[in-house]
């Protein structure tokens, strides 16, 4: 499978503002085998590889595309939510629709990420007990 397409990084991929949160804590589980299986590639190629490129959408990205709650272009079944995580993660960090270096915009997340901005976002999330979120997202 390939993920995204070459550019003067080694790859580049679409990821919705809230999704640089979830990148981090994924811990191999979610809606059915086609999604983990997308996922897992995603956050492999992202955690392994220090020449990745993220366009920030507030829409479907390439997470989205696997997922089974997608309806739709900017469609989810719980477009609601993801938009108000999407919104409150690009207000918390100055984050714009715009190209990052993956690794510089994760450093810039867990320089003003604490436990309450974290609770605020991602409390009511229902991987956030199973997944390693806080381990990931709060420095030590």
């Amino acid at each position: 499978m390939t993920i995204g397409r070459r550019t003067s990084f080694q790859y580049f991929l679409k990821l919705r503002p809230h999704h640089l949160l979830c990148t981090q804590g994924y811990q191999g589980r979610g809606y059915n085998d086609e999604f983990v299986s997308n996922m897992t590639a995603i956050t492999t190629r992202l955690r392994g590889d220090t020449l990745v490129e993220v366009e920030i959408t507030a829409s479907t990205d390439d997470i989205c595309a696997k997922c089974p709650r997608m309806q739709g272009i900017d469609q989810c079944a719980t477009n609601e939510k993801v938009k108000r995580l999407d919104s409150k993660v690009m207000e918390y960090f100055d984050i714009e629709e715009k190209t990052y270096a993956y690794q510089d915009i994760i450093k810039k997340i867990a320089e003003k990420m604490t436990p309450e901005i974290l609770e605020d976002i991602c409390g009511k999330c229902e991987w956030y007990p199973i997944s390693k979120c806080k381990e990931a997202l709060l420095l030590p």
